[in-house]
């Protein structure tokens, strides 16, 4: 009886490694505009995926966002947005083995924040949470951090950025991770059926 609980723990155990798996999207440049109606970044390259697709790297597609209007603040000196009406969205190009489609489709949840880091280049960093579907199935959350520098001026115009990274987090199980879980419960059945006929 104790080796059966034992086996059962170790198959219920297994499956939650496959919860945890990340997948990182690497961006780089692209045009953000804001207003009072919110940010935009269009024209970004996805440059790097780690996690999925064998870790490429190059130009693999495109990262683009909205966040919902401006709540607090200003585009100079730091602002908070919605996340009411944003979307968040990784398109794919087919090449290093990358699928020709969205890779990552979502929206911001919870407030989107820009902050104004340093005024000799006026730098700006901007942080939030997306939510949303990956492309094998299974929704995904995790944090868009972004950092960019506009050396010209303040944040008011459309500047290019430099770099974004996006980690997301599978919160679902992918079809392995339910044939693990069902192939480990029919061998504690099995053993369990096998010590009641021994009985």
């Amino acid at each position: 009886m104790r080796r059966a609980v034992l086996l059962a723990v170790l198959a219920l155990a297994l499956p939650i490694a496959a919860f945890a798996d990340n997948v990182d999207f690497n961006a780089s440049h692209g045009t953000l505009t804001g207003s009072n109606a919110g940010l935009q970044l269009s024209g970004s390259t996805l440059i790097g995926i780690t996690g999925a697709y064998g870790d490429p790297t190059g130009n693999l597609g495109t990262v683009s966002f909205t966040t919902g209007a401006l709540l607090t603040g200003n585009l100079t000196t730091g602002a908070t947005f919605s996340s009411t009406g944003s979307t968040f969205s990784v398109m794919g190009n087919g090449n290093n083995g990358v699928p020709n489609s969205v890779l990552f489709s979502g929206s911001f949840v919870g407030d989107v924040t820009l902050t104004e880091m340093g005024t000799s280049l006026h730098s700006y960093f901007l942080t939030g949470v997306v939510s949303g579907t990956l492309a094998g199935g299974g929704t995904a959350s995790g944090p868009v951090v972004l950092n960019f520098v506009t050396g010209k001026g303040w944040m008011g115009e459309a500047i290019t950025i430099g770099s974004i990274d996006t980690t997301v987090q599978t919160v679902v199980p992918e079809p392995g991770t339910l044939g693990l879980l069902g192939t480990g419960l029919l061998a504690v059945g099995g053993l369990l059926r096998r010590k009641r006929n021994k009985t």
